[in-house]
């Protein structure tokens, strides 16, 4: 079973979670998300998805194509297309919906584990040292101007070329990068949020996909037995039991 929406990060807070822990959470406003197409593996698409928009746009701001793919969904009204702004397309949605229904952080529960995806931030054009983690030079007398460079790439005399995947200065961030196996803290339906525990790339205000964890599905969070839920089993077996019988004599 897999589910995905498209959220907002809104930012990061701390929270407590039944057990009375303090938690360090993502604040993601996912939705409304509404649904502007199925598709189905015996349609002339063939294969099964759902198409999910996020976000309000200006009508005068989108192209006429995309405007009429919106306009079958209803969503385009008063010169804003509702839910318009961001569009993506989820694979083998396990959830059955219709074109035009709105879906919700309900989608998730509390315990489960999710996948977000989003892009990094943007850090420009950077060297090794920030980059890479390298250590650079050495600060002693004679080597001026070599304190944060790479140093020798070459190969010598064979193959008398550059490595592949040489680690280099260059441009950092903004890549798109998937934070795995989050657990969701808590589900707040009236208010559109999903509190997810750590942190997800992006920037405050970023667009970014939830979706079912890939590797742990629809597994929950085990909860840790205390010592009084222990007491209380022992006491509910106790009094459940039936009991033993005395063996029959041959």
């Amino acid at each position: 079973m897999s589910v995905g929406l498209i959220a907002k990060k809104l930012g990061m807070t701390q929270v407590y979670d039944p057990q009375g822990n303090l938690r360090d959470v993502t604040v993601l406003e996912v939705g409304p998300c509404t649904v502007l197409q199925v598709k189905t593996k015996e349609g002339k698409d063939k294969y099964n998805a759902v198409q999910l928009g996020f976000g309000d746009q200006k009508q005068q701001r989108m192209p006429k194509a995309e405007l009429g793919h919106l306009a079958k969904a209803n969503v385009v009204k008063d010169g804003v297309a509702h839910c318009g702004r961001v569009v993506r397309e989820f694979r083998n949605f396990s959830k059955e919906v219709k074109v035009g229904e709105v879906v919700g952080p309900t989608l998730f529960e509390v315990g489960q584990y999710v996948d977000v995806i989003g892009t990094s931030k943007g850090k420009g054009f950077q060297g090794v040292v920030f980059r890479h983690h390298m250590q650079g030079g050495p600060e002693s007398h004679g080597h001026k101007g070599w304190h944060r460079r790479v140093g020798a790439i070459g190969m010598r005399s064979f193959p008398g070329t550059v490595r592949r995947n040489q680690r280099m200065p260059g441009h950092m961030g903004d890549e798109r990068i998937t934070t795995q196996n989050l657990e969701v803290v808590q589900v707040r339906e009236k208010e559109n949020l999903l509190l997810v525990q750590g942190s997800v790339p992006g920037t405050r205000g970023g667009y970014v996909i939830v979706r079912t964890s890939i590797k742990l599905g629809t597994e929950k969070r085990k909860l840790p037995v205390t010592a009084a839920d222990k007491k209380g089993a022992a006491k509910a077996g106790a009094k459940g039991a039936a009991p033993a019988k005395a063996p029959a004599k041959k």
